[in-house]
């Protein structure tokens, strides 16, 4: 992209002038980066002189619908403020379009996230020497480890899970398929309850191919996960909200913080583009698979 020299720029005056540490430039190189990653996915193609407030109001939209938290997102800002404040001392130009760039306004409270000591609790306090213990635990894997929205979880097909290439196919909203990796842990698990448990249900005539079942050979229905998901959080006694979404949301933020590309964790969740026309940037997989094994906490569990 032509931001790249710009880019290098920003990075030997943050260097040599700031005096900043390896790490702090990194942080604010990686800013500026996100924002590069925001243009790529809307297919705009527009140097750093020409980039508008409106831009980056978009942009700072777009990174607050992946789930980003609000001291992420103010990170980011600051990262990218700083990076103008170059362009201008640089001459490079003359008016700053990040000036009325104010931190974001959030307009509803972001549910909790949890952190992965306490998704690692919550796992643990499944009793897998009960009935629905192996299930449950399973449950939990797929909705963490790929962000699944509760009507994907409870409708995913054992014919939709690809256990060679690591990957499952989701249909969401407005019945738009995607490709999601699945880490290592939960595909183990998928298998353990799939051959130790789901193999001994008498599954019910038009339920054969739904992956999680109840003790009746039925599909699981969304009060059933929030049901377990709640007695799993009072089990351990944590206080925070958690429902569904809240894995959901986990997922999105622990592979931001971990530094995966915006644009990869957007395809994985199956947003829509906040842009007026749809985007057809469809990841490569391999890349998108790449993604969830370097930053997923959960990935290379076995």
């Amino acid at each position: 992209m032509m931001w790249i020299s710009y880019i290098k720029g920003f990075e030997a005056y943050l260097k040599l002038e700031k005096s900043l540490s390896q790490n702090s430039i990194e942080a604010y190189i990686g800013d500026v980066e996100k924002l590069t990653q925001y243009l790529e996915y809307i297919k705009t193609e527009i140097s750093p002189d020409k980039i508008e407030p409106k831009h980056l109001h978009d942009f700072i939209k777009w990174i607050n619908q992946l789930g980003m938290s609000a001291a992420s997102q103010a990170r980011v800002i600051s990262g990218i403020r700083g990076f103008y404040k170059y362009l201008i001392l640089e001459n490079i130009i003359k008016n700053n379009p990040t000036e009325l760039l104010d931190s974001p306004k959030i307009g509803r409270k972001l549910p909790d996230v949890l952190s992965i000591e306490e998704i690692d609790q919550l796992l643990a306090a499944i009793d897998l020497s009960k009935s629905g213990g192996e299930r449950n635990k399973a449950i939990i894997e797929t909705i963490y480890g790929c962000g699944l929205r509760v009507s994907e979880l409870i409708n995913l097909k054992i014919s939709n899970i690809s256990f060679t290439t690591g990957f499952i196919k989701i249909v969401g909203k407005g019945n738009k398929e995607r490709m999601v990796p699945i880490g290592n842990s939960a595909l183990k698990q998928i298998k353990i309850y799939s051959n130790n448990v789901r193999v001994h249900l008498d599954i019910k005539k038009g339920h054969e191919d739904f992956l999680f079942l109840n003790r009746n050979g039925r599909k699981l229905t969304r009060v059933m996960i929030f049901t377990i998901i709640k007695d799993l959080t009072k089990k351990i006694g944590l206080k925070k909200n958690i429902h569904p979404h809240t894995f959901r949301h986990s997922f999105a933020t622990h592979l931001i913080d971990g530094g995966a590309d915006l644009r990869a964790v957007q395809e994985m969740l199956g947003h829509e583009s906040i842009t007026t026309t749809e985007i057809y940037t469809h990841l490569d997989r391999e890349y998108l698979r790449d993604t969830i094994i370097r930053f997923h906490p959960r990935s290379n569990r076995k």
